[in-house]
């Protein structure tokens, strides 16, 4: 199948600059820049194994949103969002033992240029699913906007799919957002989430009983648990999986491995043509299984290469040919 003939999948969130801070063998800081934000990291990896990827988010014309929009438009990802001339979101990023630490600097950026109404007019009729998270919800404003095109999204019967990707220190009503979040949660069709995540969602709970909580109030069809070296998780309302990561020969950092894990879950679904609520209620154990397996090595082999480098279809078959 070509990817024209492929349903149209929509991505929103932010796009920004990561400026990762990293030190050599001496205590040298080197500064280099990489593009990213985690739903950006989304549609590219959607984009680079083959789906049709409509990025909603404002993307900035300056020096780093030419690179943003070049990176995406190269996999043939759509910038249905527009271009604006705000400046684009810095992450400043520092890397302790190949695991990231962020600072942000989000105000005023393009990427926040948004409003309902111009994500439900960037939101294309032939699109059949909708996923969003991360700082997308966690402003006030631009936060609302964001869950009022989800909602949108789900009156128009398409599939949803949330990551919270949770960056606390950037809040702007940590209230506001804890009940938006349980909000989404309850109503998106996939959840992904890190055990990081639900801790935070659930502070006063161990992670077994956090999880017991989400599967009584979720409405999802598949909610899927990444657990960093420890591999995944993931459940339907009848089922249960639960997979290891693969072996990495090589470990460079894990920037971006969350959002392949997602993508590769979408485009998994999206491939064995299943990416609707009445399949989705039919999932059986071992596509479940095979939907993980394939998340965490797509996940591992980008956890090889430098910041978010997410493996083609073909690379992920390819790896789990010789697992």
């Amino acid at each position: 199948m070509s990817k024209h003939a492929k349903p149209v999948i929509a991505v929103g969130g932010e796009n920004l600059i990561d400026s990762m801070h990293t030190f050599d063998s001496e205590g040298v800081a080197q500064v280099t820049h990489k593009i990213g934000g985690s739903p950006y990291n989304v549609a590219f990896a959607l984009a680079r194994q083959g789906q049709r990827t409509h990025y909603l988010t404002p993307v900035s014309t300056d020096e780093y949103g030419q690179q943003l929009a070049a990176n995406l438009e190269a996999e043939d990802g759509v910038l249905a969002g527009g271009r604006r001339d705000e400046p684009t979101t810095e992450a400043v990023v520092t890397l302790i033992d190949g695991i990231p630490e962020y600072v942000f600097h989000r105000e005023g950026t393009a990427e926040r240029c948004v409003t309902a109404e111009s994500l439900c007019a960037s939101l294309a009729d032939e699109a059949v699913h909708f996923h969003a998270g991360s700082l997308a919800f966690a402003g006030i404003e631009d936060g609302a906007a964001w869950e009022a095109a989800f909602n949108e999204a789900i009156a128009r019967g398409m599939t949803t799919s949330f990551d919270p990707n949770i960056r606390s220190a950037l809040l702007e009503d940590p209230v506001q957002y804890h009940a938006r979040v349980l909000r989404l949660l309850k109503t998106a069709t996939i959840v992904k989430l890190s055990d990081e995540d639900l801790e935070w969602i659930y502070p006063e709970l161990s992670l077994e009983e956090g999880m017991e909580t989400l599967l009584s109030m979720t409405g999802a069809k598949l909610i899927a648990l990444t657990k960093g070296p420890d591999g995944a998780e993931g459940w339907t309302p009848s089922l249960y999986c639960a997979v290891e990561n693969p072996v990495i020969e090589v470990f460079v950092d894990s920037v971006g491995a969350g959002d392949t894990f997602m993508a590769t879950l979408v485009s998994g679904l999206a491939d064995a043509d299943v990416l609707n609520n009445s399949a989705l209620e039919k999932l059986t154990k071992d596509a479940l299984q095979q939907l993980l397996r394939r998340g965490v090595q797509a996940a591992c082999l980008n956890c090889a290469k430098e910041g978010c480098n997410p493996p083609t279809a073909d690379e992920i078959n390819q790896a789990l040919a010789k697992a």
